[in-house]
């Protein structure tokens, strides 16, 4: 959703309130300047998307000695 910075500031919270489920790009002069976001529906999508991307069997030795070899 976009709307103008003037209608950002006449309703603030509406617009809090909405930001919980979408994002909101906020423009001037027609360019947008700003995005209003729930930061915790990013990280729980980054998250989700990680989820079975390492093995079940691997510990934090094997972590530890793979990140330390890449250097």
């Amino acid at each position: 959703m976009a709307i103008t910075a003037t209608e950002f500031k006449n309703n603030l919270g509406k617009y809090l309130n909405l930001a919980s489920d979408k994002d909101i790009y906020i423009t001037k002069n027609g360019k947008i300047i700003a995005k209003l976001s729930n930061p915790y529906k990013n990280k729980q999508a980054i998250v989700d998307s990680l989820y079975g991307s390492v093995s079940g069997d691997i510990d934090m030795e094997d972590v530890r000695y793979e990140r330390l070899s890449k250097k």
